[in-house]
């Protein structure tokens, strides 16, 4: 028997590590916030056009850019009384620091004038934070006007696209914190979310540590929260020695692969969206110079 949070919640090893694990979603955490039901996520599915870049490390500024791109896109639409299709990055970053739009510099713990790697103030909501190699980050650009419109709602939403994915990939229970936003396990953040709406369309989203190094944390008080510390999937498990189970038996050798999966699932069943694969070999796609 193992034991991966702080709840008292105990799997067997063939409940978190069967050759046949997709059955955990059968068993998937139910939405655990009142509103959060089959109700109210879109009553038809939507497509949504998924830029799958999830094996790359792509520059902050490249992805921001496509990002606004892609807002700009779909706040055009709906001023001409159009419709497109919502859109899903999914990607992984080289190391840069982010602060959101009222972020405190005093939660830097380096010198702003010489980071340690790059650093953006971004129009993001949310304290700062940190990407790098090994977090699996999704920014949805979506109109919540075929949602709801209700930004609670939708950081609601995001937290239980992370909930779901952890239980069905590897059976740990994740949990939200009353009163903060984003996914903890125990007394440890494994999920930041920090969002921006314009006109009803999102865009930033969420990160989710999976194989992250996290000693970059150390240099920030991560989303000014100082009182839980910051964790990662592959720690979790290793420090209940399940990480070379789970490489050993996982039918998809990669833990990052297979967070990746589960993400997109949840994604999808969460926002009732179709995901539609585009095709982008390479990170080219993100090379739109823009300005918003």
């Amino acid at each position: 028997m193992i034991l991966l949070s702080n709840s008292a919640t105990v799997y067997t090893d063939r409940q978190v590590f069967s050759q046949t694990a997709l059955w955990t979603r059968s068993r998937c955490l139910q939405p655990c916030v009142a509103g959060l039901n089959n109700s109210s996520t879109a009553i038809a599915k939507r497509r949504c056009e998924c830029y799958d870049l999830y094996d790359q490390c792509i520059p902050y500024m490249n992805a921001w850019t496509w990002q606004k791109a892609l807002v700009k896109k779909n706040t055009q639409a709906i001023q001409e009384g159009q419709d497109v299709d919502d859109a899903l990055i999914i990607l992984q970053h080289n190391p840069v620091y982010t602060l959101g739009t009222r972020s405190s510099e005093q939660h830097l713990l380096f010198d702003k004038h010489q980071p340690p790697c790059d650093l953006y103030r971004t129009e993001r909501g949310g304290e700062v934070t940190y990407h790098g190699p090994g977090q699996l980050v999704m920014y949805p650009i979506l109109n919540l006007r075929h949602f709801q419109m209700d930004l609670h709602w939708y950081l609601r939403s995001l937290e239980e696209v992370v909930i779901r994915a952890l239980w069905n990939a590897c059976g740990i229970e994740a949990a939200r914190v009353e009163g903060l936003t984003g996914v903890w396990v125990g007394t440890e953040k494994v999920a930041a979310i920090g969002v921006r709406v314009s006109r009803w369309v999102t865009y930033h989203g969420l990160a989710l540590n999976v194989t992250t190094d996290l000693s970059p944390f150390n240099r920030i008080v991560p989303c000014g929260i100082s009182n839980y510390s910051v964790g990662s999937v592959a720690e979790i498990l290793e420090r209940q020695g399940y990480f070379q189970m789970f490489q050993r038996q996982s039918p998809i050798d990669d833990l990052v692969d297979l967070l990746h999966k589960m993400l997109l699932d949840a994604f999808s069943e969460v926002f009732g969206l179709n995901l539609s694969q585009v095709c982008c070999q390479d990170a080219s796609i993100f090379s739109t110079d823009f300005d918003m």
